[in-house]
């Protein structure tokens, strides 16, 4: 207990009477009245001052196996680690391979899949504790609106969400689009929207052409973007400046980054864009410099 002898009085200047309290809001949308522990782990995957993440995607292999740049998780994917904002993996992927001395927030994959691509594990999502004990950032799970597992993948959000509320943790939905379901702003807005009203602090979906700002202002959440199949390195920084134009808090890359001619000058041309305003002619010339100082070493 701390000597009572020796305390020095208040003046009256020491309480701030006549200056008014400073509330601070957040800087990601709908965030606001967030607990502490989600809004903590939010700020290590966005940064405040663009508000915007990179997250590189590595998770393909819990239903793919090894695809193509992804065959050696330890050679391809922990030299880019550093030049991500945050990393989206399986909770094996992350102990097997990540150091813990990267210091990276982990979007961990929370929802399984199976390798029959028109199947899902519509009933397996991890034990919240699993995120508490690899220290993640964010709980993934897919949600399939529209299509004959919507019932029980919405039920697997709800599921971790309200966890994810017990423990400050943050809950992304990741819609996922069928061949028998159109990428367009309709469905892209109603997908988003059915995650964060059940529960997802933030929602992955994919891109669209036409109408994408109505997708992320319907939104009441950060949307990120889904990188998706492999584009030419000019078509995929297009297809990050567009997405960020439109309103996206941030990308979720991974066949464009791995699969790149050059990973670790793609991962920097994309992070120009997100946290810099690069438009896409500026990321490309990024991207070819970096390419051949890296080619020179």
């Amino acid at each position: 207990m701390a000597d009572a002898e020796g305390i020095i009085e208040s003046k009256e200047k020491d309480f701030g009477i006549g200056v008014p309290v400073e509330t601070e809001g957040f800087y990601l949308k709908g965030m606001s009245h967030m607990d502490w522990g989600i809004k903590d782990r939010l700020r290590r995957m966005f940064n405040p001052k663009s508000g915007r993440t990179v997250m590189l995607a590595f998770d393909h292999g819990y239903i793919m196996g090894p695809t193509s740049g992804l065959e050696r998780l330890d050679l391809n994917i922990v030299p880019l680690i550093p030049y991500a904002d945050s990393l989206m993996c399986t909770k094996a992927a992350l102990r097997n391979v990540v150091p813990p001395t990267s210091n990276k927030p982990i979007c961990l994959r929370s929802s399984a899949g199976t390798t029959i691509l028109n199947e899902l594990n519509d009933e397996v999502v991890i034990d919240p504790e699993e995120a508490i004990r690899v220290n993640a950032s964010t709980m993934a799970v897919m949600v399939s609106v529209g299509g004959q597992y919507e019932a029980k993948t919405i039920a697997n959000l709800v599921k971790t969400a309200d966890a994810g509320y017990r423990y400050g943790i943050p809950t992304m939905g990741v819609t996922a689009v069928g061949k028998e379901l159109a990428r367009d702003a309709r469905y892209l807005s109603m997908a988003s929207r059915v995650c964060a009203e059940n529960g997802a602090t933030i929602v992955k979906t994919y891109y669209c052409n036409e109408h994408f700002e109505r997708v992320v202002n319907s939104c009441p959440v950060p949307i990120v973007v889904a990188g998706g199949k492999k584009l030419a390195e000019y078509d995929a920084l297009t297809l990050c400046y567009k997405a960020i134009s439109g309103g996206a808090a941030g990308l979720d890359m991974g066949r464009n980054v791995f699969q790149s001619e050059s990973p670790k000058a793609m991962i920097q041309a994309i992070n120009g864009v997100v946290h810099d305003n690069l438009n896409p002619d500026e990321a490309f010339e990024l991207y070819n410099d970096v390419k051949s100082d890296l080619e020179l070493k």
